[in-house]
């Protein structure tokens, strides 16, 4: 009966668009890296012979094997003695075998960077903060002679401040690992988590040997636009202007008010939130956002994820196909390391196949006559530069200078599952 009503439900046609997007990528990774790091003020830091840690997270920063594998040469170059410590809190299972995993699934092996992997959940208390918030760090990070982490710096997808995900969170919540992380966000609240992260890290530097740190600010299509070696005691300063132009640069669903937005895969290769909030407007936490509409669409996870669907609870609808694939413990434990995305982990209502799904998303929807529903459909929240949107969205494509319209609108196409090809 079900199968038969969902089926008897007629679906938008379709048609690809681009988005234009004017910033180039930075095409010659070894010079820039090279460069960061050989000015004066940075490789006076970097002493022969010292032993340096190099912090190195679970995203999916693009080239991020090669910038770790430049980074590990030229310290070396530089007579140190550089090793990797994975800085994630407690993904990868908050275990130090599932850490050294998610590195691999980034590219980064000991023998492509060149360098030792030292991975262990093992922490040191590094004293407490002013308001009594305990700081934990990477035992073995921390017995280093010096620190360096690199980390992509973008909007996060739970809080606003000065600084959100960067080189700052990095030498809090990652290097802190399970312990550290937990400990940070059982204080958590949407305006008040910058200045406890911003507390935390005056802590590190106060007890480590924090060099400096490599910041990378990536384009709206998910390329390195910006790679900047900060002086630790220019961190603070520099990572708001960094982050700023990340807000900047970051992609942008083209369209305000639709009705259905289908998300192919979900990742936490794609977003520590497995879609990114700051991409689908839908937040485990009270951030406002512009984009209206009615129904959210998971459909598959990533590969890369493992099995972790952190963030299939922000979609209303999703597939059996999705659902099949979850490794529960793995989302449970992001879920308890947080403490605040516990809707994240929910399951959704789950359809049969991806033509069930989509189905159900329109039906669902209020307020829309027959045949006049609004769709987009993205992979992923990293790679929207190519979408499909329903011809009724069309018009309205037409006039925006930022896109450019690929073809005809055309029938979704099903395979004999009803899973979208």
């Amino acid at each position: 009966m079900l199968e038969k009503f969902l089926t008897d439900i007629s679906l938008p046609r379709m048609v690809k668009v681009r988005q234009k997007f004017s910033t180039e990528p930075i095409t010659n990774l070894q010079a820039a890296v090279s460069e960061q790091l050989t000015g004066k003020e940075i490789a006076q830091l970097i002493k022969p012979g010292a032993r340096i840690a190099v912090l190195v997270g679970s995203r999916g920063i693009a080239k991020i094997d090669d910038i770790v594998a430049i980074t590990i040469s030229e310290l070396k170059r530089h007579g140190a003695e550089p090793f990797i410590v994975p800085a994630m809190g407690s993904h990868g299972g908050a275990t130090a075998e599932g850490q050294v995993e998610v590195l691999q699934s980034l590219g980064i092996t000991e023998e492509k960077a060149g360098a030792p992997i030292i991975s262990s959940m093992d922490t040191v208390e590094l004293g407490r903060t002013g308001s009594g918030l305990p700081v934990y760090f990477d035992r073995n990070a921390a017995g280093a002679d010096g620190i360096i982490p690199i980390a992509r710096v973008k909007p996060h997808t739970a809080f606003r401040y000065h600084h959100e995900s960067g080189v700052i969170k990095m030498l809090t919540i990652g290097a802190g690992k399970q312990r550290g992380a937990s400990a940070l966000h059982s204080r958590f609240s949407v305006n008040g988590f910058g200045p406890l992260l911003h507390e935390a890290y005056q802590q590190v530097c106060r007890k480590l040997p924090v060099l400096f740190g490599l910041a990378i600010v990536e384009n709206a299509q998910e390329q390195v636009a910006m790679l900047e070696a900060i002086p630790q005691q220019l961190i603070e300063k520099r990572e708001p202007a960094l982050l700023q132009k990340a807000f900047e640069l970051m992609p942008k669903i083209p369209f305000t008010n639709f009705d259905v937005l289908i998300v192919d895969q979900l990742g936490k290769n794609i977003s520590g939130d497995g879609m990114d909030p700051n991409i689908t407007g839908r937040y485990a936490v009270d951030i406002k956002e512009d984009l209206a509409y009615q129904r959210l669409v998971a459909l598959d996870l990533t590969p890369e994820t493992e099995g972790n669907a952190l963030g299939v609870g922000m979609a209303d609808i999703t597939t059996r196909k999705l659902v099949a694939k979850i490794d529960y413990k793995k989302g449970y434990m992001n879920a308890f390391t947080s403490k605040i995305v516990l809707a994240t982990v929910k399951i959704p209502m789950t359809l049969e196949s991806d033509r069930e799904a989509i189905a159900a998303a329109i039906q669902t929807c209020v307020c829309v006559e027959p045949g006049q529903h609004k769709v987009i459909r993205i992979k992923n929240t990293l790679e929207i530069s190519e979408m499909e949107i329903s011809e009724t969205l069309l018009t309205e494509a037409e006039q925006k200078a930022s896109l450019e319209i690929l073809g005809y609108p055309v029938e979704m196409n099903f395979d004999s599952k009803g899973n979208l090809l």
